[in-house]
């Protein structure tokens, strides 16, 4: 099966090397600073291991023959440019999997290409890129979840399953791919709020009074929401958001605020925002999400991101 992966940042580099290592046939699609960044290899390295993998890459310049599956696995700000740069490689047999945060992007890609070709997905893994292109896994554990989004389990799904198999992540096959997006969405939500709002790590807010109480308010806020679009958040995905945010001296910071303390281009308001936006549909109060999101539109005011990483 033929992959094309659009995107060797901190996720797709991740499972795109991952894959690669396990004998797939992985294409990176990437720009081409990228590109010649990426000449001798993808450096990944974390808990335990630090290699060095050849990988294939491709422009957009240079597309011309047709995948059989594309993970798409790029920032929200970029799908629009994205969705331009596949259409070549996109033909009638082509799969599509977006693995971006949040649930917006499954209605461009729906109009763009058919519901029929676009899957939907989530993936878990806590990666940055460091300053010299190399991709640090920063917590032991990855995950990828996918699933047909009108639940159907076909044969053509179950190849896929079969070709996104490899060491490094588990890999399932979801029965109702929507509610584990809204339950991620939540999540990252939360992690967002949280961490942006009070500027430190779980740890720092945890060790301070009310910190706590704090947490389980804006954990509370945002399941909501879920549970009011009809994808109300099982007790183990609860569970999940609890152990991560409420562990006592943890590190954990969520990738929007690293985002944002670095001065790059960020996702608020493509998670935030329309997480606002969703919930005042529903009419449901989100005031610690609303603070968070007028907080990041206050400091993009204030000092506006220079993106180095666009």
């Amino acid at each position: 099966m033929k992959t094309l992966l659009v995107g060797a940042g901190a996720t797709g580099g991740y499972f795109g090397t991952r894959l690669a290592m396990a004998g797939r046939d992985v294409t990176f699609l990437v720009r081409s600073k990228r590109a010649s960044q990426l000449r001798d290899g993808l450096r990944v390295y974390g808990p335990g291991y630090d290699e060095t993998v050849p990988v294939q890459t491709i422009t957009a310049a240079e597309l011309g023959d047709q995948y059989d599956l594309v993970l798409l696995m790029t920032k929200a700000w970029s799908l629009e440019a994205a969705i331009r740069d596949i259409a070549p490689a996109v033909g009638p047999d082509t799969t599509i999997l977006p693995l971006l945060n949040g649930m917006v992007h499954l209605r461009q890609l729906n109009d763009r290409f058919g519901a029929d070709a676009v899957l939907g997905g989530i993936v878990r893994v806590v990666c940055t890129v460091t300053a010299e292109g190399a991709v640090f896994q920063m917590k032991p554990h990855a995950s990828l979840t996918f699933g047909a989004q009108d639940r159907q389990q076909t044969e053509r799904l179950q190849m896929i399953g079969r070709e996104l198999k490899a060491p490094g992540f588990s890999s399932v096959i979801s029965g109702d791919i929507l509610a584990s997006m809204w339950h991620k969405w939540a999540f990252i939500t939360a992690g967002g709020v949280v961490t942006c709002l009070m500027r430190g790590p779980i740890g720092h807010i945890m060790a301070v009074p009310a910190g706590k109480e704090f947490i389980l308010d804006a954990i509370d806020e945002t399941e909501r929401v879920a549970a009011a679009a009809g994808y109300p958040v099982s007790a183990d995905a609860h569970a999940a958001s609890l152990e991560m945010f409420t562990e006592p001296g943890s590190v954990f910071t969520s990738s929007l605020y690293r985002d944002v303390v670095a001065g790059n281009r960020h996702e608020g308001e493509h998670l935030l925002g329309q997480y606002v936006r969703i919930a005042d549909s529903l009419r449901v109060e989100v005031p610690l999400t609303r603070l968070a999101l007028t907080q990041l539109r206050v400091h993009e005011q204030a000092a506006p991101a220079s993106h180095p990483s666009d």
